[in-house]
Order: C-alpha cells, then sequence, then structure tokens
C-alpha cells in the first residue's frame, strides 16, 4: 500500500514538472523584470527621478547593494551611474 502512494505522488510530481518545464524561462525572466523595476524605483531619487518615498527605501539599500553590478549591467549602463556605489 504504501508503494502505491509513493509511486502516484511521484506520478504527481513527474506530471506538475512536465507542465513547468516550458515556461521556467518565461518565469524566471518575469521575476528578472520585477527585480529591474524594483530596483529602478529603489535607486530612482539617485538616478534624478523624483521618488515620494526615498526616505523609507534607504533602508533597503544594505540589502540590495549586492544586485546594483548585475542590475546596471543588464539595464545597458557599462558603468555605475551613481557617484555613491561604485562597482566597476
Amino acid at each position: 500500500m504504501v508503494d502505491k502512494k509513493f509511486s502516484f505522488k511521484r506520478m504527481i510530481e513527474l506530471y506538475d514538472e512536465m507542465l513547468s518545464v516550458p515556461h521556467r524561462t518565461e518565469i524566471a525572466r518575469e521575476l528578472r523584470d520585477e527585480d529591474d523595476l524594483f530596483l529602478l524605483l529603489v535607486y530612482s531619487d539617485m538616478l534624478g527621478i523624483p521618488n515620494p518615498a526615498f526616505y523609507y527605501t534607504l533602508e533597503l539599500y544594505p540589502y540590495i547593494v549586492e544586485k546594483f553590478h548585475d542590475w546596471h549591467l543588464r539595464m545597458g549602463m557599462e558603468k555605475s551611474p551613481l557617484d555613491g556605489i561604485r562597482c566597476c
């Protein structure tokens, strides 16, 4: 009886995986786009775009500064556009 449950559970997992395989790249792209938009909103005041929530986003800088280098390269900026953050 235990073997049937295991095999049925495994069959459902495989079926779920087969359905999600074609969409993995799309999901990864959407997640990356959401991250890019979030980083743009957080760094917008430093880039010259007014941000009314700038004071509150300052608390997030230590957590997202590690992602900054990859972000500005994906956005097409060869060097860091911000004076306060030097990564290149």
